[in-house]
């Protein structure tokens, strides 16, 4: 897959440039299934959303949409991990993405933040869109599960974002939720901070970094 040779910068013009190269995809497929991957933290749903908003016919799959629900995860002892790597449905994602990239109307589930759960056929994929742009954490994770999706990508970006921003990301997201600054700190330590340390550690080469100073 990638080698690693497109970088852009998290600028307006550097993202501008990114929804050109991507628009620009054409490989004689219907669609191309468009992986944008990043650590908690990294910027990867504002990045998204400001590159479908650019990019015409496209939409949008998030790998939230297949979070474990809440009592699997409490029967396996993951609650508290929830959004690490085993905590999400991978053969049922990979089976729902072979059906986007096949064409026409689908639909895909989405999370629900605020009521902490997944929500069945959320999203209605549009037969027209031709770029899907499938955001999340572990999307190039060179691991069980989630290396079954590589052959799907058409083209792979990763959000590379130095740790010690997103360390601090992660614990202003906390606080901006309302909790005190040391359990911010405490939950971003604790399950954040190392599920972003696997995304950059444990990521196969993308075609294209964004990098963020």
């Amino acid at each position: 897959m990638g080698d690693g040779t497109g970088r852009f910068g998290v600028t307006p013009q550097g993202i501008a440039d990114l929804a050109i190269q991507i628009a620009a995809q054409n490989d004689g497929k219907s669609r191309r299934m468009i992986a944008i991957a990043g650590a908690p933290g990294s910027g990867k749903s504002t990045i998204v959303e400001t590159l479908r908003n650019r990019i015409p016919q496209s939409a949008v799959v998030p790998m939230d949409g297949f979070h474990l629900d809440n009592d699997s995860l409490t029967a396996k002892g993951r609650l508290h991990r929830k959004g690490a790597p085993d905590t999400f449905g991978t053969a049922e994602m990979l089976r729902v993405l072979r059906k986007v990239a096949a064409g026409g109307a689908v639909s895909v589930p989405i999370f629900d933040r605020t009521a902490d759960a997944v929500v069945p056929d959320g999203a209605l994929i549009a037969p027209e869109a031709q770029i899907i742009l499938v955001e999340g954490n572990y999307l190039l994770l060179d691991a069980a599960g989630w290396r079954e999706m590589h052959e799907m990508w058409d083209l792979t970006v990763l959000l590379d974002v130095p740790e010690a921003e997103l360390q601090r990301r992660l614990v202003q997201r906390w606080t901006d939720h309302g909790l005190p600054l040391q359990q911010a700190q405490d939950r971003a330590a604790s399950n954040d901070l190392p599920n972003a340390q696997t995304v950059m550690a444990q990521s196969i080469e993308p075609d294209i970094r964004v990098q963020s100073a």
